[in-house]
């Protein structure tokens, strides 16, 4: 068994798309018309054949609430493996991305979160090296 595909809900399809290939560096796989919504999923460069990220629609009513709920405690929806935490923190505020938690070392794992602009809370982190 493995994992395949995983979903971060999103309000936004076409903003998240921006988001998470123009910013984050993700690239498009699969933009499939899926009723009102699209099977749309992003890959990391460095892996154009591994897990894929469905931007998924935040559509079903429990959605909203629990994306309000994770944000309001400062809970991230998900965490994205880099090699640099610092590196990319300057990266991305250079870019315009909000951070709630700066580079942050906990034990031996540095982490940081940001804003994703689709609802969510995203965690970076890094081993050191």
């Amino acid at each position: 068994m493995k994992i395949v595909t995983t979903s971060v809900l999103v309000d936004d399809q076409a903003k998240a798309l921006a988001f998470y290939t123009d910013v984050l560096g993700f690239e498009k796989k699969t933009d499939v018309p899926a009723g009102e919504h699209r099977w749309l999923t992003v890959v990391s460069p460095e892996a154009r054949d591994g897990v894929e990220l469905l931007l998924e629609p935040d559509a079903h009513p429990a959605a909203k609430p629990f994306k309000e709920a994770l944000v309001a405690d400062g809970i991230p929806y998900a965490s994205f493996g880099v090699d640099d935490v610092q590196a990319e923190f300057e990266r991305l505020t250079a870019l315009g991305v909000q951070f709630v938690q700066p580079p942050t070392p906990m034990g031996p794992v540095t982490t940081a979160v940001f804003d994703d602009t689709c609802g969510n809370l995203i965690q970076i982190a890094s081993l050191p090296v």
